[in-house]
């Protein structure tokens, strides 16, 4: 995949690889870009245009996140892992979400720029950490348009009786342990479709080219504008919710309270029986497997350099997406364990499976065409963020600057989207759903714990009005042990930023070693093994007591228009449980994962680095100055602007 990106956009620009450099950083140059940070400048003109208002933020991060989710997750989830208690799962999993939606509005709030973790981690940590986070995010929505294109795919080819299957399994097999047995060369189409139209459509279509015109109209949406992107991605929204709706009104007729109290004879071997046939363990299993049903909200952020007003409508739309899909997964998943017993449910197509039981073809018909356009909506919000990612890295020099361009006239970054499109359906026509599901949630887990930390570190920061209050001389070590406990400070100091930093770094690496712990000895834990416990409590007690350190440090005062109640409470909550769901990945993904990072590194390593605009900015600084002292030109601070508008 990065080989691809990377032929890709070199051929475009001769340029682009003029400027490849291959030369080992030394100590020095790492450390620079270790600290090197983006100074973003909020009224600045942007190329993308401000179209977007609160209503269409919501309704794109509900477009992206109730997608496959409400067609699948919950009948897997309550048939093998949690039982009827999945609506605890998926109350528990939207909590957490939550947590992480409040951090990433303040984000929002800060820095309407398009981006979003990516911009958020170079304003306030640095450029190599924002890199890696930009490259997680790009795999994160890469991942996640295979996943829905797939989802499609299967969704299609399962009402037609698997007919497509058979044809490819057929004319086009494959081979090999990590790939599918087939060729999907219908996923590769509809990603190309939805990303390489390059010709205006007028919505004009029958229903016999219902699905042909449709996946041409949305691409074409899609690269020609923000503000035709969002109008689409409303009607498809609206669609899917009222199908929501529709399932959960029908259910009611249906219900059966004495479903969530079966006995462990009639669950024949699916847990124990009850609510909660799989005890305490299944319900937290299960709110982890719900969690990854929340993931999507995130691409408010990145549009939020097309947002009218961003510091209003990114926290508003953030909070109200997240409400908007707990209801619809919590009342799904209600009438679905209450209609069927939850060893009864259909992993793969649980709506379609109960119409079936019931006996409501019509309706199952009626589900089935408002799930396409779920999915189809879904696939709109998982591809609309992952070009303007691309689009800020390579604006900031990081990528290749082929991949920023903006189009003149529709004003969006056409070759991102043509582009991510092309590797999305590469990887949707190449590998199983399963493979490409297990890739989605390290990207998006790492994005929101460096999110959380960054709140952190931004809050306890030093505010540009206090800086006059700053002392010259460097804080000793008898002035960081005394000033750890100090709860007196009227305002951040270099030394109070330091030692919030130092503790969140402590922060983290407990977190990890607690969770791992948790992991890895699971069953001893539940069983209730008095070591594991004991030391289980000493570190949960050590990480509150960091948290509580850092609470006494004083805070910045700056208003951005929304911020993050109780801190250092909530980003340290949400840090932790994503580091939690983290270590439960598979050993398997997380070598996939290694791969990708390498690549990433190669990148920047070879090309970013030595692009970046921030460096570009700081040498040319370097050699004006270097210039103006050569020529005798004494610098004054009240005439240099003067002197640079007359050079």
């Amino acid at each position: 995949m990065p080989s691809i990106l990377l032929m890709a956009v070199c051929k475009g620009r001769q340029g682009t690889i003029d400027n490849m450099r291959f030369k080992i950083p030394t100590w020095s140059e790492f450390q620079e870009v270790l600290t090197r940070k983006k100074t973003v400048v909020t009224n600045e003109n942007s190329e993308l245009a401000k179209v977007l208002n609160t209503l269409d933020l919501t309704a794109l991060a509900v477009g992206s996140t109730l997608g496959v989710g409400v067609y699948v997750l919950a009948g897997d989830v309550a048939k093998n892992t949690a039982g009827p208690a999945v609506v605890v799962s998926f109350l528990i999993a939207a909590l957490a979400s939550i947590l992480a939606g409040l951090c990433y509005a303040e984000f929002g709030a800060r820095v309407p720029k398009a981006g979003s973790a990516y911009v958020y981690s170079y304003v306030c940590i640095g450029e190599f950490f924002a890199f890696i986070i930009g490259w997680n995010l790009i795999l994160e929505y890469l991942i996640g348009s295979a996943t829905v294109t797939k989802a499609i795919f299967l969704y299609i080819d399962e009402l037609a009786n698997k007919t497509m299957t058979n044809f490819f399994e057929e004319k086009m097999p494959l081979t090999g342990s990590q790939i599918a047995s087939y060729a999907d060369v219908f996923s590769l189409g509809l990603a190309l479709v939805f990303s390489v139209a390059n010709y205006k459509f007028e919505l004009k279509f029958t229903y016999v080219e219902y699905f042909r015109e449709t996946a041409i109209f949305l691409t074409a949406a899609l690269a020609f504008g923000a503000k035709e992107s969002s109008l689409v991605n409303n009607i498809f929204t609206f669609v899917n919710i009222c199908v929501v709706l529709l399932v959960i009104i029908s259910g009611l007729w249906k219900v059966d309270a004495s479903n969530w109290s079966r006995t462990k004879e009639e669950a024949n071997g699916y847990g124990v029986g009850g609510f909660v046939p799989y005890g305490l363990k299944g319900i937290i299993k299960g709110a982890a497997r719900c969690f990854y049903g929340f993931i999507g909200f995130d691409c408010i952020a990145t549009a939020g350099e097309e947002a009218k007003t961003p510091q209003k409508s990114i926290p508003i739309s953030v909070v109200m997406s997240l409400l908007i899909v707990f209801l619809a997964y919590f009342g799904m998943s209600t009438v679905l364990t209450m209609i069927l017993p939850y060893y009864e449910q259909d992993e793969n197509a649980p709506l379609a499976h109960i119409y079936n039981k019931l006996g409501w073809t019509a309706i199952k018909y009626v589900v089935s065409v408002g799930a396409i356009c779920g999915l189809f909506s879904s696939l709109l919000g998982a591809m609309f963020p992952l070009p303007r990612i691309i689009y800020a890295m390579a604006s900031d020099g990081l990528l290749f600057k082929s991949l920023g361009k903006v189009h003149p006239t529709f004003h969006t970054p056409f070759m991102g989207t043509m582009v991510a499109g092309t590797i999305a359906g590469i990887i949707a026509c190449l590998f199983e759903l399963t493979k490409l599901t297990e890739m989605m949630s390290i990207g998006t887990l790492l994005a929101y714990s460096m999110v959380a930390a960054c709140v952190l570190v931004l809050r306890y920061s030093v505010d540009a009005t206090d800086k006059k209050l700053e002392d010259s001389v460097q804080p000793q070590f008898r002035q960081y042990a005394k000033q750890i406990f100090n709860r007196h400070a009227a305002h951040p100091t270099v030394l109070t930023s330091r030692i919030v930093a130092w503790e969140i770094v402590i922060f983290f690496i407990l977190c990890f070693i607690l969770s791992g712990l948790m992991t890895g000895f699971e069953d001893d834990l539940y069983n209730g093994t008095s070591w594991l416990i004991g030391v289980c409590s000493v570190l949960a007690a050590i990480i509150i007591f960091m948290l509580a350190m850092v609470s006494f440090q004083p805070s910045s005062n700056t208003n951005f228009g929304f911020s993050v109640p109780l801190v250092p409470w909530i980003p340290g909550i949400s840090i932790f449980i994503n580091i939690y769901l983290m270590t439960n990945i598979q050993r398997d993904t997380w070598i996939k994962y290694a791969y990708w990072i390498a690549a990433g590194l190669l990148i920047y390593f070879i090309f970013g680095m030595w692009n970046s605009v921030e460096r570009r900015k700081k040498w040319t600084t370097m050699e004006e100055k270097s210039d103006d002292n050569s020529n005798g030109i004494r610098q004054e601070p009240e005439n240099s602007h003067t002197l640079r508008s007359t050079s």
